[in-house]
């Protein structure tokens, strides 16, 4: 209608739950893309290994398509639970770098993250990501947001809904999760997240 245009920042990461079908179908590590939370849960930290998931290059905030994915960290000591648990921590890393570029491009600090699509149930990750980022992540009781957003547009072009008040009114929390790393932890993790980055350079 002739409301004010509201803008958005948009981050493209290029592999996210595809990285858990990859080693379900790849490395046939697990037998369903659900079964890597178990499996991740068996240690109770990555054990130094980091995964970056450069398969096609890297996309938002680095757009280097001559990346190539690399794991790193890996000593004898590692074991299947330290690859999955750095399958699912390398979503929230790649999440926090974006996140990270569009507090520096908007000068807005980020004070809750509200999360959607398959992935938003695995627990683990959700609590990773809280952890990463330093702030609460919120899940909504309908996770398909995309789907929603159509739902909500048709019906208020058609008049179904009355008015943006109204569709805020349907939204219904989940489950929320607060960060419990501490910021010494959480940044030292970054610096060898970002370490492993470096990694997947120039390989094409």
């Amino acid at each position: 209608g002739d409301t004010p245009a509201v803008y958005a920042l948009e981050g493209s990461i290029a592999i996210a739950g595809a990285l858990v079908q990859w080693l379900r179908d790849n490395l046939g590590l697990i037998q369903s893309s659900a079964d890597v939370e178990a499996l991740a849960s068996t240690v109770t930290d990555n054990g130094g290994v980091y995964f970056v998931p450069a398969f096609s290059g890297l996309f938002a905030p680095y757009w280097r398509n001559d990346a190539r994915g690399v794991i790193v960290g890996m000593t004898s000591y590692t074991n299947k639970g330290h690859i999955a648990r750095a399958v699912l921590e390398a979503t929230a890393w790649q999440t926090r770098e974006v996140l990270d570029a569009m507090r520096e491009d908007a000068q807005v600090n980020l004070t809750a993250l509200k999360v959607d699509g398959g992935m938003v149930y695995n627990n683990l990750l959700m609590q990773f990501q809280s952890d990463v980022l330093g702030v609460p992540v919120i899940r909504p009781q309908v996770s398909e947001t995309t789907a929603l957003g159509a739902a909500y547009a048709a019906g208020l072009a058609t008049g179904f809904w009355g008015s943006l008040e109204e569709l805020s009114e349907n939204w219904l929390l989940d489950q929320t999760w607060e960060a419990k790393m501490d910021a010494v932890e959480r940044e030292g993790c970054y610096r060898l997240w970002k370490k492993a980055v470096s990694k997947t350079f120039d390989w094409v």
